[in-house]
């Protein structure tokens, strides 16, 4: 089995996602934990560590092979996080300004939102809300930038170039995401065209943050600053930090959203380029 994935690189990946996203899918579309008091489809994000973990194994690699070093966790984490920071108070700030302009009173809640059996939508304070979500988001990370940004690029990059490695896992990433206009169209929350064009901007937007997280893992030698980057994207400024106004709440969070992560990922990229060379990963 070691063989045959280390010969077939890129068909092994394949292999793997469509068994990660089956489950993705049968979760947020079948069981629908994200609409029970939970608020997070987290099943599918512990089954994943665990196929990593037996891949790992088949591999014979640690954890540290793909990504999870033993040093440079804090300067790393905190690099992360200072990106995501500045990229996110300059998206706040354009939101603010575009809603005010259109003559919106500005609020913000620090809430989890989640869904009742009847649809409506539901906002959780408890601070046993937010630290549920906290711990699900962290769980998400260790996932989904485990996969696809150390598994999948490591694999990949056994038989192909840095580069190809590099677009294949962010492509992949960006395919993860059609599972959420799925889910919307499945419900009749959007029609067929619309679901076409929000799969393919899911595609795009997710896939560039995954070119993102997987150049600051070259950079850096760890995963840590993109998973820290990540974290506070899905965990602070989607799940946790709202902004409000009379007629609804987070009106214009794909806005939010995609400012801050084409702001830091421009950024990102002319670090790479000036740089040019590559940390080396095993």
């Amino acid at each position: 089995m070691n063989e045959w994935i280390r010969k077939n690189t890129v068909l092994s990946c394949c292999l793997i996602f469509v068994i990660l996203i089956f489950v993705h899918g049968f979760e947020a579309i079948v069981l629908r934990t994200d609409e029970t008091v939970f608020g997070e489809n987290f099943i599918n994000k512990v089954f994943g560590i665990f196929v990593v973990f037996i891949v790992l194994r088949i591999l014979k690699w640690k954890w540290s092979d793909i990504g999870f070093a033993k040093k440079g966790f804090v300067k790393n984490t905190g690099m992360g996080l200072l990106i995501a920071l500045c990229s996110f108070i300059v998206s706040y700030s354009a939101e603010i300004i575009i809603l005010k302009s259109q003559g919106h009173d500005i609020g913000f809640g620090i809430f989890t939102s989640g869904f009742s059996l009847t649809g409506e939508a539901a906002k959780h304070t408890g601070m046993g809300f937010i630290l549920i979500c906290v711990f699900f988001n962290i769980i998400n990370v260790i996932m989904e930038e485990g996969t696809f940004r150390g598994l999948f690029y490591n694999i990949t990059v056994m038989d192909h170039s840095s580069k190809y490695a590099l677009l294949f896992q962010a492509f992949l990433f960006g395919v993860w995401h059609i599972v959420t206009p799925l889910h919307n169209l499945i419900d009749g929350d959007i029609n067929i065209g619309e679901f076409i064009v929000l799969g393919i901007g899911y595609i795009i937007l997710a896939g560039m943050m995954g070119i993102k997280w997987e150049l600051l893992y070259l950079m850096t030698g760890s995963l840590y600053a993109g998973m820290a980057d990540h974290f506070f994207n899905n965990c602070i400024a989607t799940n946790l930090l709202h902004v409000t106004t009379e007629s609804g709440t987070d009106e214009m969070m794909i806005i939010r959203v995609a400012i801050a992560q084409l702001l830091s990922f421009v950024l990102i990229l002319l670090v790479w380029k000036k740089r040019c060379k590559p940390v080396e990963t095993p």
